[in-house]
């Protein structure tokens, strides 16, 4: 994993927002706030990949010429064109039969990565998979939006996939395009390109400033989509498995806020203990990277998890789960981002 090189404080960022003191600092105490992490102006999302590439090689973690694909999950690539893949195939000297392909996917975006991953390997086209998911979403949000900026972080994980004996998984996902406005930067594609219009902050009505150019989020919806949708999906991921809750040692499940995640866990009747919470107040949401992340949290606490239920969920409306029996999850390090390695 590759953390940002700027850690702010929700008590420093409640001075921007138009809201008293006192409000902000109860909503801190209910979801969870304290602080998150985020990239310096310029910094992109292929600069904490590369970052994070370089120094597993230099520590001799993976070997470059073993890589047979790269998936690139992210919603804030370095360009529309070309595919931010192949910027880093470019950066790392890799070679013309490596395949490469990006992934628009956020919040379900580890385990939508998981399964195209695993399928490549699977389908005997690829014995190595490097799945890097990486996002800089907090250049895209408002500074002044009590709502989205005190839970947005910025983050890379990097995963080398490959089949191990006494490994086996089942995933499933689910769509819901309908709805794909409740999580939404409305502003900078080709529909609405970006002008000094759509740039002018102005406020919600709620007390919050945002521009088109920033993060929209439903948080009504959002909520009430997860509460709703991932319990049925755990479901039928644990028929499809064929096991249960009790075959379960760890939810590593994508973190909106530590609120969401204990409503979850008891909706579900699950243990709280089962399902790290506290990937927000340290790190922020970091889109996909909050299940690697709840991976980390996990192997620090939990006794030797082997089993795990991963769930992804939010934008698109998107959300996914894969149960994973392995005892294969070798090596985890944290690295912090330096500009060493940056490509500009």
């Amino acid at each position: 994993m590759v953390l940002p090189d700027v850690i702010r404080k929700f008590d420093d960022d409640v001075k921007n927002f138009d809201f008293p003191i006192e409000r902000s600092m109860k909503l801190k105490s209910i979801m969870g706030y304290d602080q998150h992490q985020v990239v310096s102006e310029g910094v992109t999302s292929s600069d904490l990949a590369l970052f994070g590439i370089r120094k597993l090689v230099e520590e001799n973690l993976i070997q470059l010429d073993e890589i047979d694909a790269l998936i690139y999950v992210t919603q804030s690539p370095d360009y529309f064109m070309p595919p931010t893949s192949s910027v880093i195939h470019g950066a790392l000297g890799l070679g013309e039969e490596v395949y490469c392909v990006d992934l628009n996917q956020g919040c379900a975006g580890f385990v939508i990565g998981l399964i195209e991953g695993f399928s490549l390997i699977d389908s005997g086209r690829a014995n190595k998979v490097l799945l890097i998911n990486s996002d800089v979403i907090s250049r895209k949000v408002s500074v002044k939006d009590r709502n989205s900026y005190p839970l947005i972080g910025d983050a890379a994980s990097i995963t080398l996939l490959e089949a191990k004996k006494g490994s086996n998984a089942s995933a499933i996902a689910r769509f819901d395009g309908k709805s794909h406005e409740a999580l939404i930067i409305p502003a900078g594609g080709f529909r609405t390109p970006s002008t000094s219009e759509t740039a002018e902050l102005v406020n919600s009505g709620d007390g919050n400033w945002r521009s088109q150019d920033n993060l929209r989020m439903d948080g009504s919806a959002v909520f009430n989509f997860v509460q709703t949708k991932v319990p049925e999906l755990i479901e039928d991921l644990f028929s499809l498995a064929g096991v249960s809750d009790k075959d379960v040692d760890c939810y590593a499940f994508h973190q909106p806020n530590r609120f969401m995640l204990e409503k979850l866990a008891d909706k579900m009747e699950v243990s709280r203990q089962k399902m790290p919470n506290n990937v927000v107040e340290q790190f922020g949401n970091t889109s996909s990277v909050t299940i690697p992340m709840a991976i980390i949290e996990a192997n620090s606490t939990i006794n030797n998890p082997v089993n795990f239920c991963f769930a992804g969920f939010g934008v698109g409306l998107t959300w996914a789960a894969m149960y994973l029996s392995s005892n294969q999850i070798e090596t985890i390090v944290t690295y912090r981002y330096s500009p060493k390695y940056s490509i500009g």
